[in-house]
């Protein structure tokens, strides 16, 4: 079904705002999730407002948080989520990540106790409207071994990177073979995911998506990718002192509703002007203008601004929107 991206934000907000979550952090966190869907990545859309909301009736997602600082010096914050939605947590650690780094040249926010965020690339904009250059890393429940190993260590450890290039190169990638919201979309529908993706504890191949979602994700082009994964974790979960992968609950695990994920986000933001080169965003378009002569695609640069959104349409698959439509009822909201 084919919907405008506004009415889905709005009924998105409404369910979380039934749900406890007060407005402001309910429309941002539908509008992150939303973005997701107009991006055309709808593993992480708003196929997942139902775990979340879920999540939230059961314990495991505190509808109320706030964030708290609790540390501060320079250009460096640490914030606490209080196991609050990650979606408006992150979006707001990429503002105040803004204005530490037009004070200081450079910033790093740390978040910790918060919950899955979606999409990474959501929350560079901020930092790419400032003219800033940002770099996002977080962590969630282990799903990807070490290379030879036989149990999960790490999450899908996905990292992002915004360029304020003309237009914006957006880096935004997990490193396991593929994104877990991938296949939750092909578990939703019954399908199957093809061979490298998942494995079990003997390295063997999944294919069945059902079995995936509890199973193993491959590592991204093996070795390097489980190191560049243990480098998100130590520079998310490590640094925050938050919760490692392996103690985080699974989303996707209704025995883990009751439990926070106590999941890490850090946020390092650099402010170009202060390196001293007034070249610097020339080079970065001229940088972009080479991929797109040579016959590449700038990373990005198809994708909708937050602020540019509503009046696109989202397809909504008949068993999302049937969820969507249980949780109204639930909650009294009127069906989407």
């Amino acid at each position: 079904m084919a919907i405008k991206a506004k009415l889905v934000i709005d009924h998105c907000t409404s369910l979380l705002e039934k749900a406890g979550v007060p407005r402001a952090n309910a429309s941002s966190t539908a509008r992150a999730i939303i973005l997701s869907d107009v991006w055309g990545n709808a593993s992480h859309g708003v196929m997942r407002l139902p775990f979340y909301l879920q999540r939230i009736s059961m314990g495991g997602v505190n509808a109320a948080a706030e964030l708290v600082t609790y540390s501060e010096r320079g250009a460096i914050l640490g914030i606490d989520g209080q196991d609050g939605l990650g979606h408006w947590q992150v979006w707001e650690g990429a503002k105040l990540g803004v204005q530490k780094a037009k004070e200081f040249g450079i910033s790093l926010v740390s978040i910790k106790n918060s919950s899955h965020c979606g999409a990474l690339g959501v929350y560079l904009y901020p930092a790419l409207d400032a003219g800033q250059i940002a770099m996002i890393f977080t962590n969630g429940p282990a799903v990807m071994p070490a290379v030879g190993g036989n149990a999960p260590l790490l999450s899908t450890s996905p990292i992002a990177a915004g360029i304020p290039a003309n237009p914006p190169m957006i880096i935004d990638l997990s490193t396991s073979a593929v994104a877990r919201g991938k296949i939750a979309a092909a578990a939703k529908s019954g399908g199957t995911i093809p061979e490298g993706w998942s494995v079990d504890k003997d390295g063997k191949s999944i294919t069945d998506a059902k079995a995936a979602l509890m199973g193993m994700l491959a590592p991204l082009g093996g070795a390097k990718g489980f190191a560049l994964g243990l480098m998100v974790e130590s520079l998310s979960a490590g640094l925050s002192g938050g919760s490692l992968s392996t103690q985080v609950p699974d989303m996707f695990n209704p025995d883990d509703d009751t439990k926070p994920q106590g999941i890490s986000h850090t946020l390092i933001t650099i402010e170009l002007s202060d390196l001293g080169d007034s070249s610097s965003y020339s080079d970065f378009n001229k940088l972009a203008a080479q991929v797109k002569d040579t016959g590449g695609r700038v990373p990005g640069e198809k994708r909708a601004h937050p602020s540019k959104m509503d009046d696109y349409e989202i397809t909504v698959v008949d068993s999302v929107l049937k969820d969507l439509n249980d949780w109204s009822n639930k909650l009294g909201v009127a069906s989407l």
